[in-house]
């Protein structure tokens, strides 16, 4: 509360009511910022140039006038008090964590699917074949053009106790699918490029030896999968703009290259069908892109987790839409996040569809092409994972959002009032906090 009271008092103290028109001229200069990058993204040739030029010279701009008042330290302070505030209100309103992790007994037979091209050749770089077999796993190097699943099924059929894969997110769902259908425990080593699923479950995606412990000891516990009409994920399926993209040739070799080339005609509309999209009777149209994921993503600006999932058994999507088609309506999502152009939301069910018979869907980063509608559904606690015991980025309860009233009934020793669970906020469908 004091830091929050020092982040407004601050520019009052230094430019007295002026502060609030400089206070506009921040924000008049973030909403031209973000039409430059609008048109950096939407637009080609000199439009693109132009608005690369305004998304950078309207904060430089800003922060010369702030200098020039005599008001860039008092703005920066001011800046950092209410960073600062919001992070400490965060933690102070962390409700303490409820680990349900279990020791379970060592497997008899485990067995691991190993890909020698994920993540740049892992799987040879550091060995993991050889050291897993030291452990008496079963291992089986992946061959270019072998069926994934029925691998994972013959392994079950033979004996095999517990399905391990080193590889990318992709293939860990397919085997984390018959993981979940005959019920064995299911083991995440980090040998693809990104590996999204274990940096959830806390794992070191540099150091993926230290996941081979989980094949002979660990800690177990539960998560969830997700489905895309039959088709499992792990992580997500992405729809509309991101979907198109992942299915250039040239996005396996050359990303950042290929999703600028591309997101002019995608964001635009004239490369992607227009999105529909039903949650929990909830109905949005004319979407340009689409993320279902297998729990809520945290926010992007999220300081302490960008991009991460803090739970993975919640029992619920994540969703994140963006309708966003004209520069005005760029500048005023920077502006107003919630005036319409994103939405964030949680459900059990989630049903895609448009005009066309099928719909490209990207699933973990592969393209597939699906009948439409497509249904995505959570399988709650459907997969059992092992993982070792020791874990450098353990998973942690996730912290709400700075709620005000809240913090202000902490500090004057008051209770706070029991928060809805994600399940019931989404039977309620309501946003979760600062969605």
């Amino acid at each position: 509360m004091v830091l929050l009271l020092g982040g407004v008092l601050t520019p009052l103290v230094a430019a007295g009511l002026r502060s609030v028109l400089w206070t506009l001229v921040g924000i008049a200069g973030l909403a031209l910022a973000a039409a430059g990058v609008w048109w950096a993204l939407a637009y080609t040739g000199i439009v693109r140039i132009i608005g690369t030029t305004l998304s950078v010279a309207a904060p430089v701009t800003v922060l010369t006038l702030y200098a020039t008042a005599g008001l860039l330290g008092p703005a920066l302070l001011s800046a950092g008090l209410l960073v600062l505030a919001v992070i400490t209100a965060r933690r102070a309103l962390a409700p303490a964590p409820t680990p349900t992790q279990e020791t379970p007994a060592a497997p008899h037979h485990p067995w691991v699917l190993m890909n020698r091209q994920s993540g740049g050749g892992k799987v040879d770089r550091f060995r993991l074949a050889d050291k897993a077999r030291a452990a008496g796993c079963r291992v089986h190097v992946l061959v270019p053009g072998q069926d994934v699943t029925a691998l994972a099924r013959q392994a079950v059929a033979d004996g095999a106790d517990l399905l391990g894969v080193a590889g990318g997110d992709g293939t860990q769902a397919l085997v984390a699918d018959v993981a979940a259908h005959h019920d064995v425990p299911f083991v995440v080593i980090p040998a693809g490029t990104r590996n999204h699923f274990a940096l959830d479950l806390g794992l070191d995606r540099d150091d993926p030896v230290a996941a081979l412990e989980a094949l002979t000891g660990g800690i177990e516990f539960r998560t969830d999968l997700g489905y895309a009409a039959d088709r499992v994920f792990v992580n997500n399926a992405s729809f509309g703009t991101y979907a198109c993209v992942v299915n250039d040739p040239a996005y396996r070799t050359a990303k950042a290259r290929t999703v600028w080339q591309a997101l002019p005609a995608l964001l635009t509309g004239d490369n992607t069908p227009a999105l529909r999209m039903t949650a929990d009777g909830r109905r949005l149209a004319g979407l340009q892109a689409l993320l279902v994921s297998n729990n809520p993503y945290g926010r992007a600006v999220d300081a302490s987790h960008p991009g991460r999932r803090e739970r993975l058994d919640t029992g619920l999507l994540g969703v994140v839409c963006v309708r966003v088609g004209s520069t005005a309506e760029a500048a005023r999502l920077a502006s107003r996040p919630r005036s319409g152009g994103l939405v964030r939301l949680d459900a059990d069910e989630v049903v895609v569809e448009t005009d066309a018979a099928t719909l490209p869907v990207g699933i973990d980063g592969e393209y597939v092409d699906l009948p439409c509608p497509v249904v995505c559904r959570s399988a709650p606690g459907a997969l059992r994972v092992r993982v070792p015991r020791h874990r450098p980025r353990r998973s942690r309860t996730k912290r709400p959002t700075a709620d005000w009233p809240g913090v202000a009934r902490l500090a004057l020793g008051r209770p706070l009032a029991r928060q809805r669970t994600p399940r019931e906020r989404a039977a309620r469908h309501e946003r979760p906090p600062g969605g």
